[in-house]
């Protein structure tokens, strides 16, 4: 019988551009930017952490340290199409993550009153180690677009193609202001994102025209000190400290989330540091007391730096994200947040982000 993706037009996937007429551009070359990946033009491939780092901090950190995770190239065209083609050291796949998010990117064009999506370059289900796909844009005019890397997958090389008449120059520039630090579990990694683009990092950065770090490993982020020194000395407007899910225990997390925040803190004495607690209360009941013991451990972090003169500090109740209508409805499995709950801790989070720099 015939599945709906060979029947469905909407469905079909192209394995390759076709007759589209490119050029090919390495995106390790001006004037594309790069962004959320370390040393992106001379390590072999797209990684977000160096590998000694990701190495000391323990066997999972260096396996996720690896994926592009808030990756980003951008770059201005007046191509009516935009292509791409990538070369994959590992595609990921998961039964409940799209293959889209995972391993896929997508485009948004960015204009003088925000960031506007384009659509997905979509995969065929089969693919191996690389693909390519392309997408009209809309006649012949000056644009600027971010393309989104994966969440889960391990990128070798990034091409765009654009038509042959086509000119090409820097992107639009984000605001002038240093990248803000989000460090956490899967959440911030962006698991059960549909698409790269809705982690909830990124939907911030586009709402504020900001760049961003997405120092994000699934399960594997437990406030360890080696990573804490190297993510010190990044250079920042802001850390976001958002892995209460991953500690062990209540206990393990009270043990290290003080202590992760005097690492930054030495070498940031001034940048704002926003501690978020887990988002899924709501939907994880039978966890109550321990989201109340978690949430009581960063509260307690939160008092302990207030009491010591820190007025640049701020706790963010991931009780509050849950606070709305459908609120059952914001995870993929009572767990990771789907598109509508990264939109909701995107709002929340992104609002203290948006009154800080206001201030500034």
């Amino acid at each position: 019988m015939e599945s709906y993706i060979h029947i469905d037009p909407n469905m079909v996937v192209r394995s390759t551009i076709g007759s589209v007429d490119v050029v090919w551009y390495d995106v390790r070359q001006a004037p594309f930017s790069l962004h959320g990946l370390y040393e992106p033009l001379t390590e072999p491939y797209f990684r977000r952490v160096p590998a000694e780092v990701a190495d000391a901090t323990g066997a999972g950190v260096s396996l996720l340290a690896q994926e592009s995770a808030g990756g980003r190239v951008r770059f201005s065209t007046d191509s009516p199409y935009v292509a791409i083609r990538a070369k994959f050291r590992v595609v990921g796949r998961s039964s409940h993550l799209t293959l889209l998010s995972s391993s896929g990117f997508d485009l948004y064009v960015d204009g003088e009153f925000g960031s506007r999506f384009v659509r997905e370059f979509r995969m065929p289900y089969d693919m191996t180690d690389t693909y390519e796909a392309v997408l009209g844009v809309g006649p012949a005019a000056m644009r600027s677009f971010t393309v989104n890397f994966p969440v889960h997958a391990v990128v070798e090389k990034l091409e765009v193609g654009l038509s042959p008449a086509a000119r090409l120059a820097e992107a639009r520039p984000y605001r002038d202001i240093l990248p803000v630090a989000f460090y956490g579990s899967s959440i911030v990694h962006g698991t059960a994102a549909g698409r790269p683009g809705l982690i909830y990092p990124a939907i911030i950065s586009r709402e504020l025209n900001i760049d961003f770090y997405d120092i994000g490993f699934s399960g594997q982020a437990k406030g360890e000190a080696v990573l804490g020194r190297w993510m010190a000395t990044l250079p920042m407007s802001a850390f976001v400290c958002d892995y209460d899910y991953n500690a062990p225990t209540p206990e393990a997390l009270a043990e290290t989330h003080y202590p992760l925040y005097e690492i930054i803190r030495e070498k940031n004495p001034a940048i704002p540091y926003l501690m978020v607690t887990r988002p899924n209360f709501w939907t994880s009941p039978w966890e109550e007391e321990d989201v109340f013991a978690r949430r009581e451990a960063v509260m307690t972090s939160y008092l302990r730096a207030r009491q010591r003169g820190d007025r640049n500090v701020y706790f963010v109740d991931g009780l509050s994200f849950g606070m709305v209508s459908h609120t059952y409805d914001l995870t993929m499995d009572s767990i990771h947040p789907n598109d509508a709950g990264f939109m909701r801790m995107a709002d929340c989070i992104g609002t203290v982000l948006k009154h800080i720099f206001s201030k500034g």
